[in-house]
């Protein structure tokens, strides 16, 4: 089997509002050491179009942007096993510690789970009972790889736009 794959530590903005959670990132993104840094991945896309903002490239920049916008990022999956890129190939998957984050940053209402397997993982290791006033919700995955649901650009940012409500 493949080396253990960690996850990046999370981004946080002092009073974060929102906190977006992936699975686990990619390949080119682990190799880049960067959220979201597979150029085709349409989450920095979506995130600009949704802020009316000209795209940025660099990646100091787009942290800069979330987290003037309220946005925190993290991984639902601390580290796992995989091959490749796909979420279907997880094995062994840890969780993050999504609750120690909510007890330190108390600002967060709502978690925005990208895509089926940050949803599922999350679901299945978080228990949100004493968090009465933090929404979650699934949003389409970002990914560059088509998936059973696949929705176009323009629908992705109809349904991130749900995030606005909070920030």
């Amino acid at each position: 089997m493949d080396k253990k794959l960690i996850s990046f530590p999370p981004i946080l903005p002092d009073k974060p509002k929102v906190l977006i959670l992936g699975s686990m990132p990619g390949k080119i993104s682990l190799e880049k050491q960067q959220y979201y840094g597979n150029p085709r991945n349409h989450f920095w896309p979506i995130l600009f179009e949704l802020f009316h903002q000209v795209p940025l490239e660099d990646y100091n920049e787009k942290i800069d942007f979330v987290k003037r916008h309220g946005i925190a990022l993290w991984d639902s999956i601390g580290a796992c096993y995989r091959e490749g890129s796909l979420d279907t190939s997880i094995l062994d998957e840890e969780p993050n510690d999504i609750i120690g984050l909510l007890r330190d940053h108390p600002t967060i209402r709502l978690i925005a789970c990208n895509g089926t397997k940050s949803y599922t993982t999350f679901q299945k290791n978080v228990d949100l009972s004493d968090w009465d006033d933090v929404r979650v919700i699934k949003m389409p995955s970002t990914s560059p790889i088509p998936g059973r649901y696949t929705k176009s650009f323009m629908e992705k940012v109809e349904s991130w736009s749900e995030i606005l409500i909070y920030l």
